[in-house]
């Protein structure tokens, strides 16, 4: 059952701790969205990363979004205690744009981040 739009505006607010550490090149508040326990899977310049967040963590604390990154964060479902977000971004680290897919579950009252899948845009893989 689609919830309500306050829990729709939640959920926006928990991917946005997202983009503002990939934003900033700073994980301490993307650490206060994801679970200690949360996977990451993706290819990052052909390689596959996956496992750990901490992964994420790292990337982020090493490259900052830069001047000209953009994010947007669209809310593609929410149900009771599931929530799935896309994050489009453009410019991490001056040059790579990827769409990353955030599933959320509701622990405790609070919207958390429990696994994180992306996509590097292929026109802007190194090798």
């Amino acid at each position: 059952m689609r919830d309500q739009m306050k829990e729709y505006q939640a959920v926006e607010a928990a991917a946005m701790k997202f983009v503002k550490s990939v934003a900033e090149g700073n994980s301490k508040y993307a650490k206060e969205l994801f679970i200690d326990e949360a996977v990451l899977f993706g290819y990052l310049d052909g390689t596959l990363e996956h496992g750990s967040i901490e992964q994420f963590y790292h990337n982020v604390d090493t490259v900052p979004g830069g001047d000209n990154f953009q994010a947007r964060v669209d809310v593609l479902l929410v149900e009771e205690t599931l929530a799935v977000v896309r994050v489009l971004e453009e410019g991490w680290g001056g040059r790579i744009d990827f769409t990353d897919v955030l599933l959320l579950l509701k622990m405790n009252g609070e919207w958390k981040c429990v696994a994180k899948a992306y996509n590097q845009n292929s026109d802007t893989i190194q090798k």
